[in-house]
């Protein structure tokens, strides 16, 4: 869906860290929410000091997160990669609507909850001939950090997709009182620990709290386990 815009590279390492190279800068991005505590928009924080290779934790235990500190090894962190290797229209389904089409690989849900607050996108989709609703649609469809959901240009055929900088987010998510995934925005390339290239994609979510039971990408197990993020 989107090829590597630069030398960005994610290796996940055999029950250890991301090895991040290509020097990806690296801040704080929090869901926030509107009045009704609603998924609305992102904010984004401080940025974190880094050099052109860094290592992230994944097991959830680091005492310096985002960043590893090698408790992984005291733990005994078990990282299989247990995720799909099939390409992401693979694993979608498709919701048609008038206008644009919505499609939606559901195990990559980073339970971000962009998708809810107007009436949910499955429902707003059916009424994309509507400019208002399409707006709205478009705008919660580019908002789902791990790529969950693509918003489709039925005239066209293309993808909407927002133009992101290579980057990596450190998720923080205040309304569920716990950290969230790492954000992978702007194509950024992810390599299995055994060498297997994932697909490059313009919206990637990993797991750091090292319970997802689709690693490496997130599957929203940190908020049910209430992450301590920091």
């Amino acid at each position: 869906m989107n090829k590597a815009k630069s030398h960005a590279r994610v290796t996940v390492s055999k029950n250890g860290p991301y090895v991040v190279s290509g020097d990806v800068p690296l801040s704080k991005q929090t869901i926030g929410v509107d009045a009704e505590g609603g998924s609305e928009k992102w904010i984004e924080g401080k940025r974190f000091p880094t050099e052109g290779e860094y290592a992230l934790c994944r097991c959830g235990h680091s005492k310096t997160k985002p960043f590893c500190d090698g408790s992984h090894e005291k733990v005994g962190f078990d990282g299989s990669e247990t995720a799909s290797r099939a390409p992401y229209r693979q694993q979608a389904r498709t919701f048609a609507g008038p206008a644009m089409n919505l499609t939606d690989a559901d195990s990559l849900c980073a339970f971000a909850r962009y998708c809810d607050p107007h009436g949910k996108v499955w429902n707003q989709v059916r009424h994309t001939d509507s400019p208002q609703t399409r707006a709205i649609f478009v705008r919660q469809v580019e908002n789902c950090p791990s790529g969950r959901l693509v918003a489709w240009d039925k005239a066209t055929g293309q993808a909407l997709e927002p133009n992101f900088p290579v980057s990596i987010g450190v998720v923080d998510d205040p309304a569920q009182h716990c950290g969230g995934p790492l954000w992978l925005r702007g194509g950024i390339e992810v390599i299995a620990a055994d060498g297997f290239a994932y697909e490059v994609r313009n919206r990637v979510t990993l797991c750091r709290c090292g319970q997802s039971k689709n690693k490496p990408f997130c599957d929203g197990t940190h908020a049910a386990i209430k992450f301590r993020g920091e």
